[in-house]
Parts: structure tokens; sequence; C-alpha cells
């Protein structure tokens, strides 16, 4: 997830414009293209909620060619071949169905369904990458879980943009 310091995802109105830095870190590390592709080529399925899936196709579709569930209780319509809505509970979808099929299964949402993830332990990692911008109001990336969750510190990477990338691994109870 890609976030302002202060925490939120996008803007009220959606945009995400701000994504984009200025900023110049002389300590960071260049972002390449190619890191981008390698990254996205590791991940075999991505699981997203219904607005998620919505604003992707407004804004461009970025996951090619890669299978997607959606999980949605709206009725909406396949844009793609290779999206699959689901209906059902995370967990059985997760653990049941793509644990079985896929390595590397990338969830990609706000914060309805980051919590669901978090609250069901269906998530093994959070990669934020915060952005060096104060939004001030917004779409909040965490929406009060209910309960603590004790994280480890796998990695730090400080880009030249100014975006620092954390890499957390949640402690399993």
């Amino acid at each position: 997830m890609v976030a302002s310091l202060d925490g939120f995802i996008a803007k009220k109105d959606n945009s995400i414009d701000w994504m984009k830095s200025s900023d110049n870190y002389e300590k960071g590390i260049t972002l390449t293209e190619e890191k981008i592709v390698e990254f996205i080529n590791s991940i075999d399925c991505y699981v997203m909620g219904s607005k998620t899936y919505e604003h992707a196709l407004e804004l461009g579709w970025p996951y090619g060619e890669v299978p997607v569930y959606v999980l949605t209780q709206r009725k909406l319509k396949a844009e793609r071949k290779t999206v699959i809505f689901y209906q059902g509970n995370p967990q059985e979808l997760i653990k049941n169905t793509l644990g079985a099929k896929f390595q590397n299964i990338w969830m990609v949402g706000g914060s309805m369904l980051t919590k669901a993830f978090i609250q069901q332990d269906l998530a093994d990692e959070i990669i934020l990458s915060v952005m060096p911008v104060i939004l001030g109001d917004g779409k909040p990336f965490f929406d009060f879980i209910g309960k603590e969750v004790e994280l480890h510190l796998k990695d730090v990477t400080a880009y030249k943009d100014g975006m620092v990338e954390l890499c957390y691994e949640l402690k399993k109870e």
C-alpha cells in the first residue's frame, strides 16, 4: 500500500495524484522500471475489494493477465477475463482455494479489506510505502482493526523521491 505520512491512501475524491514526489533524497536509491517489473512478476494472484476494483478500472488496469479475485456483495460487471468475483468468506477463499494454487497472493485494497485480512489472520506481511506528503484528510489505510498485532520489521528502503518502504511481517499468535 502507498500512503501519506498521516496514513491516507487517497484523497476524499479518490485522487492519488499526490503519489508522485519531486523530493530528492540524496542517500536514497532509484526505483527502476526493472525492479518494478521484477516485483510485479513475482505476484501470482491479486485479491481486492470492489471499490479498489472499480478504481483500478478508472485509472487503467495495472494487473495485466494475472488472476484477480474481487471480494464483493454487489453485482459488478467483469471488465477483464482474469477477474473472478467472490461473495463468500475471505478466510475460505485464501486458505482453501487460493492458498493451494498460488505462492504469492497480493491483497490490494482499502481499509475495509485490510481490516478483514488482519482480523482474520490472513496477512503475512504489510508493505507500506510512505510518501513525503501530509494530506490532512482522506481515506485511511487502517480503520480501527480492533486488536493489537505485533509486527517484525523485515526491511526498510529509502528512495531518491523521498518515499520510504517499510516491510513488516505480522507475528502470529
